[in-house]
Order: structure tokens, then C-alpha cells, then sequence
């Protein structure tokens, strides 16, 4: 099924990446496997930045147990792209995020995708209740509901 695209106004955060030498394929685009990398990049970096995510020492971590990816335009090597990212829910131990990748400049994106974090112990791996401040962060990245008209 196809979920509308938003346009990079829609998402609360961005995050902005280049594109390295190695995202190119023989066909020369950016590979599809790529994109997962810069929404897994874009989240986690995003986490780590308001102080609710140390990969080493975090007692709670997201483990990554779905994603998914709609491409409608080729990029490549060199440009910096602009990650939108946002929360589509926001569940008692889980989360799905709305992720745009964009070319520089545009507001349409070239690819759009979503991924599923269940939030573990770090060390058990059992699912918890995601902690106040992490819930706060992503209560703020929640997209708004498409006006009606």
C-alpha cells in the first residue's frame, strides 16, 4: 500500500547527509539498501542530540524489527540529502517512524519510508515501557494529521 508522500514541511525534525562514494550502485544511483542506513542514521543521531540515547550506555535500546521504503527518484553521489523524520505512533514499548529523503532545495521527497523500533533492555533484550524523557522527545516528533478539505 502506498502512503502519501509528505512533503518535507510535514516533518518536526530533519537531519542533513551526505552521500558517500560506496551509496552508488553499477546503475549508478543510490542503492535501495542505502536508504535504511540514513533513516537508522537520521533517528539514532536525533536521539543521541537530545541526550535520550548513548549507544554504549543506555539501559533501554530500539531494536529495529520492521521497515519499509517507497522510491519515486533517483539520487546519487555527490549531494547531501535532508532526512525528514517523524513519529507515526508512538506505543508503550514501541514506535513507528515516518522518515522523507530528500535532494537539497526540494520539498518533495525522493524516497519515503517507515521503521519500527521495539525499546529493550540493553542487556536482556526483553521489551520495556519506553522511559519518560525518551516518550517526551518522540511525543514532540509526532505528525500532525493532514488538514481535512
Amino acid at each position: 500500500m502506498t502512503a502519501p508522500r509528505l512533503p518535507l514541511s510535514a516533518y518536526p525534525s530533519t537531519h542533513l547527509l551526505p552521500t558517500r562514494w560506496a551509496d552508488n550502485d553499477m546503475y549508478g544511483h543510490i542503492n535501495n539498501v542505502a536508504y535504511y542506513s540514513y533513516f537508522d542514521t537520521a533517528v539514532n543521531a536525533l536521539l543521541i542530540a537530545q541526550g535520550v540515547l548513548d549507544p554504549q550506555q543506555s539501559s533501554v535500546i530500539g531494536l529495529v524489527v520492521e521497515t519499509g521504503c517507497q522510491y519515486f527518484a533517483p539520487l546519487s553521489f555527490p549531494d547531501t540529502l535532508t532526512i525528514g523524520v517523524g513519529v507515526e505512533r508512538l506505543g508503550n514499548s514501541s514506535v513507528r517512524y515516518r522518515l522523507g529523503v530528500f535532494r537539497m532545495q526540494e520539498e518533495q521527497p525522493a524516497a519515503q519510508g517507515f521503521f519500527v523500533h521495539v525499546y529493550v533492555d540493553s542487556r536482556t533484550r526483553r521489551p520495556v515501557t519506553l522511559p519518560p524523557e525518551l516518550r517526551t522527545v518522540l511525543a514532540q516528533l509526532v505528525l500532525k494529521a493532514p488538514e481535512e478539505g
